[in-house]
């Protein structure tokens, strides 16, 4: 039987998140990289990577950073819970947009079409160590040159995948989701519950 946790440790500087996990009722304390670890290196793309392999990569990679760090710290346990989203269109990987006119060209390829969000949770446990992925479709209406300036003139693309955020201004070009909301928000809660039900948190 699984131990009782009242918290969780979240290895994630997305705000979102932990207002998901919080939404949810569980109590989540920051692990947070400090300034001697590279944590955007972890998210570097390999040639040829598929969506799914690579963000299942990240979230592990992410998680043995956090287990690292939990340990170096000498905190008291608890489980860990790392997350990871990325746009796919086809085989193709939309990460976070590095400058505005990266963010604008990622707009325009989704401009009208349908994408994958792909988001992957995983959750360590002492020994235990679980992933779980949700995989959506998104479908965007035609977007403008104008739309796609004045929304990146917004600051809202950066340190997004796919240069958006589904619960900003971005939501009023969705015409279609098929999947997860939370998941596309970047912790998809059916999962996430899951997994934290499974080794003994608490909420």
């Amino acid at each position: 039987m699984a131990t009782a946790h009242d918290f969780i440790y979240l290895a994630s500087q997305s705000p979102r998140r932990r207002q998901l996990l919080e939404q949810m009722g569980v109590r989540c304390e920051l692990l947070l990289p400090d300034a001697t670890e590279d944590a955007e290196a972890l998210e570097a793309e390999r040639v040829g990577e598929l969506p799914l392999d690579y963000v299942q990569r990240v979230t592990r990679a992410k998680l043995h950073a956090a287990q690292e760090r939990l340990a170096q710290r000498q905190l008291p346990p608890a489980p860990i819970l790392c997350s990871d989203t990325t746009v796919a269109l086809g085989r193709r990987i939309h990460g976070k947009p590095q400058d505005a006119a990266d963010a604008a060209a990622i707009l325009q390829q989704l401009s009208g079409r349908t994408h994958r969000v792909i988001t992957a949770v995983a959750v360590a446990s002492g020994d235990s160590e679980q992933l779980a992925v949700s995989t959506s479709r998104v479908t965007f209406a035609e977007l403008n040159a104008d739309t796609i300036e004045r929304y990146i003139a917004s600051g809202e693309p950066f340190g997004k995948a796919g240069a958006y955020a589904i619960q900003g201004a971005a939501g009023a070009w969705v015409s279609r989701i098929d999947g997860s909301y939370t998941g596309i928000m970047g912790l998809p809660l059916f999962e996430t519950a899951g997994l934290l039900r499974a080794v003994g948190v608490r909420w």
